[in-house]
């Protein structure tokens, strides 16, 4: 059975590890600053964390049928299969109560909350996007006409 064959449960794991280890990389060169060897070594092979994923958007509630609850969405890609991180926070300075990874392909989807060191990392990435004024921005422009 190749990959695709298997439920999207059997393969999320080894796609969140491999999405948070790309993130870190991105994360660590971005710290260091554009100067840094490292930061060029993964910039050539990755880009920057600017240009890592889809799109950050605000996903209001009731977008989708059964969804109580809105969340940010940091969407890496989009098809068969797609894969998201969702951070869910109270309110637009607050920390994140939950952050999910959800991994989907074709009528199958797998969604668990991340805990230890990877919960930890995307509650810093959070922040940064808070602090950049994303958050803000994003929940905004998906409230609107609501």
């Amino acid at each position: 059975m190749n990959e695709h064959e298997q439920s999207c449960k059997k393969r999320w794991l080894s796609h969140k590890n491999g999405r948070i280890n790309t993130l870190k990389k991105l994360w660590k060169a971005y710290c260091e600053g554009e100067d840094s060897a490292y930061y060029k070594k993964i910039d050539e092979e990755y880009g920057n964390i600017f240009e890592y994923g889809l799109c950050f958007d605000y996903v209001a509630p009731g977008t989708f049928t059964d969804q109580n609850e809105g969340y940010w969405r940091y969407q890496l890609s989009y098809g068969g299969p797609s894969d998201e991180f969702r951070f869910y926070a109270s309110g637009l300075n607050g920390g994140c109560y939950r952050i999910e990874y959800v991994f989907l392909d074709w009528y199958d989807g797998s969604v668990r909350g991340l805990k230890g060191k990877d919960l930890e990392f995307l509650e810093e990435i959070w922040t940064w996007f808070r602090d950049s004024g994303t958050v803000e921005n994003t929940y905004n422009t998906g409230m609107e006409g609501i």
